[in-house]
């Protein structure tokens, strides 16, 4: 895996602006990951897949994640900073072929490609729910219905032999004192990173080709450092 540079940010950033985030996550691992073909990825366990997101993000933007999230009781905006190392520490990824049983059939992991074809138009939780695991199915045997309780049991197999395909943190209120689950999507949390750093690196074009007539590639060919100086600058 390789880091990405500015000039990866912003063309990440372009191309990917209007793709859905499960595909702009993709698209940013495919740029650390340029020997992995794109539809491999997607068919990485999800595990798999935010195992290297989180490598990729700390690659470039450091370890440590901040966001916040509103209260379920009172909607006090709850802040929130948490190491990626410390998340990622216990979770080993699966087996690319590892499976689950359940009830005399077996339903491979999860992955970004199951991901999407259970969210296209879903209209609630449970028919985004059926669809994901009827998409891991491996056997042939017709659909039947699926009870609650049937799609939390196999949840919970498919989070034990996957744990890092879900990341949830514990929060609590300041205000109230409301304790609940967060769930962080790592490739939200990247490419939030990426467009902002690809922002701010059309400003800088913006603030430094007027005075020294510089074309957009020259100044993107400037390090960092030297970028920081001329704005220091030219805005002095």
């Amino acid at each position: 895996m390789r880091a990405l540079s500015g000039v990866d940010c912003l063309n990440l950033w372009e191309s990917g602006a209007r793709l859905h985030p499960l595909d702009q996550g993709l698209l940013a691992l495919g740029a650390a990951l340029p020997d992995t073909p794109q539809d491999t990825l997607a068919d990485w366990p999800l595990g798999r897949r935010n195992r290297a997101m989180f490598e990729l993000y700390r690659y470039c933007f450091g370890s440590w994640l901040a966001a916040w999230a509103a209260c379920a009781l009172c909607h006090e905006k709850m802040e929130f900073a948490v190491d990626s190392r410390e998340l990622m520490a216990q979770a080993k990824d699966p087996e690319q072929e590892a499976t689950v049983a359940f009830r005399s059939e077996s339903y491979h992991l999860p992955t970004s490609r199951d991901l999407a074809h259970a969210l296209a138009d879903a209209v609630d939780p449970k028919t985004a729910a059926v669809r994901l695991l009827e998409s891991c199915r491996l056997t042939s045997r017709a659909a039947g219905a699926w009870s609650v309780e049937d799609i939390d049991e196999i949840g919970e197999l498919m989070a034990a032999a996957d744990p890092a395909a879900e990341t949830r943190i514990a929060l609590r209120c300041p205000a109230c004192g409301h304790e609940q689950d967060g769930d962080l999507d790592i490739a939200t949390f990247l490419w939030a990173e990426i467009a902002a750093l690809a922002k701010r690196l059309l400003r800088e074009v913006h603030t430094l080709a007027s005075p020294y007539g510089w074309t957009e590639a020259q100044v993107l060919s400037l390090s960092a450092a030297r970028r920081s100086l001329y704005m220091e600058m030219v805005q002095a």
